[in-house]
């Protein structure tokens, strides 16, 4: 006889060993690529969609020596209230138009959602357009940022 027959003898031991090193080699293989396979990255839409950061922002104004603080509170997308803080009594009697100034303001800018197209009497003028600066200059502070970068110049005063 030329042919030679070889006779393999395989035990079960060694076939369940195999096996369980190509399941393990498979799942390493699928393991591998999930963690270093680029991952869709979605623009985040929360920050571009944002008018503003929520929160409480301040501005200065100096009446005399004597500083009035204005205050602007913005929830994400619209301005809430409009509020003069820290007014001391001098000032609430020296300049008697500009609580009822602030507040003829507020009304518009809260119900217009901008600063455009704001009317105020001819008696408040200057009172009125001193109030909208320091409001102008808070709102810019709550100003959403246009990229995903945080605000590193401390733009954000207080938070609620």
């Amino acid at each position: 006889m030329s042919s030679k027959t070889k006779i393999v003898v395989l035990r079960m031991k060694e076939l369940i060993y195999t096996g369980i090193f190509v399941a393990l080699g498979i799942i390493l293989i699928l393991l591998l690529v999930f963690m270093f396979a680029p991952k869709d990255s979605k623009p985040d839409t929360t920050n571009t969609s944002d008018k503003y950061v929520p929160g409480v922002y301040s501005s200065s104004i100096m009446l005399n020596g004597n500083a009035v603080d204005i205050a602007v509170t913005v929830d994400k997308d619209s301005i809430a209230s409009i509020q003069m803080v820290n007014v001391n009594e001098m000032v609430s009697t020296m300049y008697p138009l500009m609580e009822p100034a602030l507040d003829n303001l507020a009304e518009q800018i809260i119900a217009s959602q901008s600063l455009d197209h704001i009317i105020y009497p001819e008696e408040n003028q200057y009172t009125s357009l001193v109030i909208l600066d320091a409001v102008e200059r808070a709102l810019d502070k709550a100003a959403a940022p246009e990229s995903n970068t945080e605000n590193t110049d401390g733009t954000k005063e207080t938070e609620e």
